[in-house]
């Protein structure tokens, strides 16, 4: 699942030969016995972050979105609920730091849920600011182990 416009998309591609060694990395067999933190796929071109949370619900947080990276959100236990909004459309809060291609935002007129579940996958390109970690709102705030992977868009 891809969750973006089809203009937004075209001006964000993400390098097929890129995607490749993620959705690879993703295929793993021992994907769930990763420890979290960083694991090299490609230097800084690809690579993968594991995370163990706790979701919390969608109004605890802001959007992110970053600007040379995207994010293929990808659930290995648990369930979480995506937002994403247009960046465009989106009211920055604070400033955006580009030494960790990391800025945060409000949403703007229009925004897109998802629920993930073991196995579902979402990218995220940079045009697009999402708001990973949520709960489903008829669920309680649980536990949740999922990769990020980041892809160097350009």
């Amino acid at each position: 699942m891809i969750l973006t416009s089809l203009a937004d998309f075209a001006e964000n591609e993400v390098p097929a030969d890129r995607l490749a060694k993620a959705l690879a990395f993703l295929g793993r067999d021992d994907l769930a016995e990763l420890a979290p933190g960083r694991h090299e796929i490609d230097g800084d071109e690809v690579f993968a972050n594991v995370q163990e949370l706790t979701t919390v619900t969608p109004g605890e947080k802001n959007y992110e979105a970053h600007r040379r990276y995207a994010d293929i959100h990808f659930v290995i236990s648990g369930t979480e609920l995506i937002g994403v909004a247009p960046v465009g459309e989106c009211t920055p809060v604070g400033e955006f730091s580009e030494a960790d291609d990391f800025g945060l935002y409000t949403p703007g007129p229009r925004e897109s849920w998802a629920v993930l579940r073991a196995g579902d996958l979402a990218v995220t390109p940079p045009c697009d600011a999402h708001k990973p970690g949520c709960c489903p709102v008829d669920a309680e705030p649980a536990p949740l182990k999922k990769v990020c992977v980041k892809v160097l868009v350009g």
